[in-house]
C-alpha cells in the first residue's frame, strides 16, 4: 500500500488537495472521479523507511479492533453511507497500521467488483469463517447492519469468555512461577553456603537435612541438562500436539481432568451454541454453519463430535442424537437441542444455552480461583518452609548439644 499526494478542482472549480493511501495511481485517481473532482494529478510520495527488529513483527488484529470497527461500521451502514465511504472513513482513522492496509485493500477490492464478504475473505487473520459467511448472509439478505449488530455482540461475548479463562490461568501460573524461582535460588545459591558450614563443624546431619543437600548438589551439577530436558519435553508436546492423532488424545485427556476438564467443557458447549445460534438466526445455512462452528471449536473431540452431528443431518436424522453419542454435551443441552429442532426455534433455543453456559463458565472460573488460591498457599509454604527447616534443623542440634 503507497501514499500518493493529489491535487484536482472540485464541482464548484476551487483547487483542492490531498493525500490517499492506495495500491497504485490510477486507483486513486479513479476514487477522486467519483467525488466528482477534474484535473487530477496524482503523485507517489517517497516512502518512508521502517525499522524492523527480528521478533517485533507487525502488529496483530485483536478482538477489539474487531469489535470497535463491526460496531461503527454497523452504524454508518444503518444511516445510509454507501459502503466504500464508510471502509474509507473507518480505514483512515484506524490506529493498528495492519488494519489499516487490511481494510484499504479491502475498500479497494469492493471498489474493483467484489462483494464485501468475498472481500473480507482474502483477509482470514483479520476476518475468520464465521466473519465472512455472515457479512455474506448479511449482503444476500439486505440486512447488513443488523448482521454486523450481531456479529460485534458475539465477538464481544465470546471475547469476555475467553478473558474470564485467562483470567482464571493468570493466579495459579504465576503463583507457580514464583515458587519455581524461590526453590530454584534457595536450591542452588543458599544451600550450598548451608552445606560448606555443616561440612566445617562435622558430625552427623538429620536425614531432611541429607535430602535437601542432595538436592541441592543434583541440581547445581546438572541444571543445564535439566533446563535443556525441560525445553525439549516442552517442543516434543507441542510437536506431538500438532498432529491429528496427538491432539485428539490430549484434547480428549483435558476433557478428563479432575478440575480443569468441567471447566473446558462449559466453555465449548457456550462457544458452540452461542456461534451455531447467531450463524442460524443470521440466515447462514445450518449444513455451512456447522461445518465452520466445527473448525473453530478448539477441541478434536467437539469437532469430530459436531462433524457427526453435521453428517446425522445430511442423512435426514436429527442433531440430538450424535450430540448424546459423543458424551462431550450434557443430557440438558441435547434435551434442549432437541426440544428446539421440534419447535423450530434452534436458534433461539442455541442462545439460551449459550446464555446458561456463560454463568456457569463464570460459576466454575470463581470457584475454580476460590480453590486453587489455599492450596497454592500451602504448597508454596510447605515447600519453602520445609527448605529451611531442613537447614536450621543442624544448627537446633548444636545449639541443643552446647547448652546440654
Amino acid at each position: 500500500m503507497a501514499k500518493f499526494s493529489w491535487e484536482a478542482r472540485s464541482k464548484t472549480g476551487s483547487a483542492q488537495k490531498g493525500s490517499m493511501e492506495a495500491s497504485s495511481a490510477a486507483l486513486v485517481e479513479a476514487q477522486l472521479k467519483r467525488y466528482g473532482f477534474t484535473g487530477i494529478a496524482v503523485k507517489e510520495e517517497g516512502k518512508r523507511r521502517e525499522l524492523k527488529i527480528p521478533g517485533f513483527g507487525a502488529k496483530k488484529v485483536d478482538s477489539k479492533d474487531l469489535v470497535v470497527f463491526t460496531r461503527q461500521f454497523a452504524t454508518m451502514i444503518d444511516s445510509g453511507l454507501p459502503l466504500v465511504q464508510c471502509l474509507d472513513i473507518l480505514a483512515s482513522q484506524q490506529e493498528n497500521p495492519t488494519f489499516k492496509k487490511i481494510l484499504y485493500k479491502v475498500k479497494e477490492d469492493v471498489e474493483s467488483g467484489s462483494t464485501f464478504a468475498d472481500a473480507l475473505g482474502k483477509h482470514p487473520k483479520a476476518f475468520d469463517d464465521l466473519f465472512v459467511n455472515l457479512v455474506a448472509a448479511g449482503e444476500v439478505g439486505g440486512i447488513l447492519d443488523t448482521i454486523l449488530n450481531r456479529l460485534a455482540a458475539y465477538i464481544e461475548k465470546a471475547m469476555k469468555l475467553k478473558k474470564k479463562v485467562k483470567g482464571a490461568m493468570v493466579y495459579p501460573t504465576t503463583i507457580m512461577a514464583i515458587a519455581v524461582i524461590v526453590v530454584g535460588v534457595i536450591l542452588v545459591f543458599v544451600i550450598p553456603t548451608f552445606a560448606k558450614m555443616f561440612a566445617d563443624f562435622g558430625g552427623e546431619l538429620p536425614a531432611p537435612t541429607k535430602i535437601v543437600i542432595a538436592m541441592s548438589n543434583f541440581i547445581t551439577k546438572y541444571i543445564i541438562v535439566m533446563i535443556g530436558a525441560g525445553i525439549g519435553i516442552n517442543v516434543a508436546i507441542k510437536k506431538y500436539y500438532a498432529t491429528p492423532n496427538g491432539r485428539k488424545v490430549m484434547d480428549r485427556l483435558f476433557l478428563k481432568l479432575p478440575v480443569i476438564g468441567p471447566l473446558i467443557r462449559k466453555v465449548s458447549v457456550a462457544k458452540f451454541t452461542r456461534t451455531l445460534g447467531t450463524m442460524i438466526s443470521s440466515g447462514v445455512p445450518i449444513m455451512d454453519g456447522l461445518e465452520i462452528v466445527a473448525k473453530t471449536s478448539g477441541n478434536k473431540v467437539v469437532e469430530e463430535a459436531i462433524f457427526k452431528v453435521r453428517q446425522s443431518i445430511s442423512e435426514g436424522k436429527t442433531m440430538a442424537e450424535p450430540l448424546a453419542a459423543c458424551g462431550v454435551f450434557p443430557p440438558m443441552v441435547v434435551q434442549m437441542i432437541s426440544v428446539g429442532e421440534a419447535t423450530g426455534a434452534m436458534d433461539a433455543m442455541l442462545n439460551k444455552i449459550a446464555d446458561f453456559y456463560d454463568d456457569e463458565v463464570d460459576d466454575a472460573v470463581g470457584a475454580l480461583t476460590s480453590m486453587m488460591e489455599p492450596l497454592l498457599m500451602v504448597f508454596l509454604g510447605t515447600v519453602v518452609g520445609g527448605l529451611v527447616v531442613a537447614m536450621y534443623l543442624p544448627i537446633f542440634k548444636l545449639a541443643g548439644a552446647v547448652g546440654g
